[in-house]
């Protein structure tokens, strides 16, 4: 079962809200490999607040990493290197789990990992399904089509976009513009709790299923 990794279109744009909805509306186990900046906690803790279900397993990080920043700099500070092979033998370990598992990259498709390695390359190295993540405001048409103008360059699997956030009409441009369908778009909502996030991935479950 090909995992399911969550990128947006840059940082800031709802991934980690995003990718608890999918998790609950597919009851799958969720993964972040790599957190830079932890000061508000990190992301796996508030998916595990988030989420209703029983089932989902919420697996610690391969890489914690003090500072808020890009992670090839959050990793310099504490002198390591991010390793691809390391975070894609912990993955075969995780994919014997008879389970959907959601893996959440940290900003956008080029943020470097290391010298030489993108989000990108991880997941090319994992062969993972991508959903890719959009929030509506002014300039995310642009960044939203060269997120998947990149897809495209690399033959990476795409279901399609989740929109988050409302800003003008964008949504079905960038569909139409992009080639990838939309799975579904988050309500704005001021309180983001267990029940929010269950109303949404209710909406969205049955169209995650068919493209998936």
């Amino acid at each position: 079962m090909q995992p399911i990794f969550i990128t947006g279109i840059g940082t800031g744009i709802g991934k980690t809200i995003v990718s608890a909805i999918v998790t609950e509306a597919l009851q799958a186990d969720y993964w972040k490999p790599v957190q830079a900046g932890f000061d508000d906690g990190t992301d796996a803790l508030l998916i595990s607040e988030l989420i209703l279900n029983k089932d989902s397993i919420i697996y610690p990080e391969v890489y914690k990493l003090k500072l808020a920043a890009s992670p090839h700099i959050a990793a310099r500070e504490e002198n390591i290197k991010i390793d691809l092979d390391l975070i894609a033998d912990k993955y075969r370990q995780l994919a014997t789990v008879k389970r959907q598992l959601i893996i959440e990259g940290a900003g956008g498709l080029l943020v470097p990992l290391n010298d030489n390695e993108f989000m990108l390359d991880l997941i090319r190295k994992l062969d993972a399904k991508v959903i890719l993540v959009s929030r509506n405001y002014l300039g995310s048409i642009n960044h939203s089509l060269l997120t998947a103008m990149v897809c495209k360059q690399h033959n990476i699997n795409v279901p399609g976009w989740i929109f988050n956030d409302q800003y003008m009409q964008y949504e079905e441009e960038i569909v139409q513009w992009s080639g990838y369908k939309k799975l579904g778009s988050v309500s704005f909502n001021s309180t983001i709790d267990k029940n929010f996030i269950r109303r949404e991935a209710e909406k969205i479950s049955a169209s995650l299923l068919a493209a998936l």
